[in-house]
């Protein structure tokens, strides 16, 4: 029995079903700040130890990174300096540190290459950004070095000079 064009359409058409909507970057806070004044010889991604009000201000955007640094002690890593706003409507109920340390969750290995690498000399540990890995909250921190002046002129003058030879090239293209 042959089939209609039409049926044939109604059996070869695939299944439409509904694309979720993925937000454009998983980036919650960025620390311009701790790249511009040092070197990063290594990173690490830590968990973060949260309360439920922290999370829901998070998922709305109200965090800081600027001025937060890691501090080592008694075998743990605490992020100091990090802000958290709020939110009026989610934590009513409870009394809110927008500026509270907040334990980061390394493995043992991790932690003592943090301690080996801060007692050296001139180094220290940062935080570099915050984002989403699937539903948990992680921090990037990494093993920075003091810049010096010198250091960031060089820096500065190399992304300037990046940006010529773009505008250069694109002139000479077209």
């Amino acid at each position: 029995m042959p089939l209609s064009f039409a049926a044939v359409l109604l059996y070869s058409a695939p299944a439409m079903s509904k694309k979720k909507n993925k937000p454009a970057s998983n980036t919650i806070a960025q620390n311009k700040k701790a790249r511009h004044d040092y070197h990063i010889s290594d990173t690490f991604e830590a968990g973060m130890v949260l309360q439920g009000w922290e999370v829901k201000s998070i998922r709305a955007g109200k965090c800081q990174l600027v001025d937060s640094y890691v501090l080592l002690k008694d075998g743990e890593a605490w992020l100091l300096g990090s802000h958290i706003e709020p939110l009026h409507s989610a934590s009513s109920h409870v009394i809110a540190d927008p500026t509270r340390t907040r334990k980061l969750l390394l493995s043992q290995r991790e932690l003592g290459k943090l301690f080996g690498a801060t007692q050296r000399e001139g180094y220290t540990c940062v935080a570099l950004s915050m984002y989403w890995k699937k539903h948990l909250v992680k921090c990037q921190i990494g093993i920075a070095k003091g810049k010096k002046d010198h250091d960031k002129r060089a820096t500065e003058k190399d992304r300037d000079w990046n940006r010529d030879k773009q505008r250069i090239v694109r002139q000479h293209n077209t």
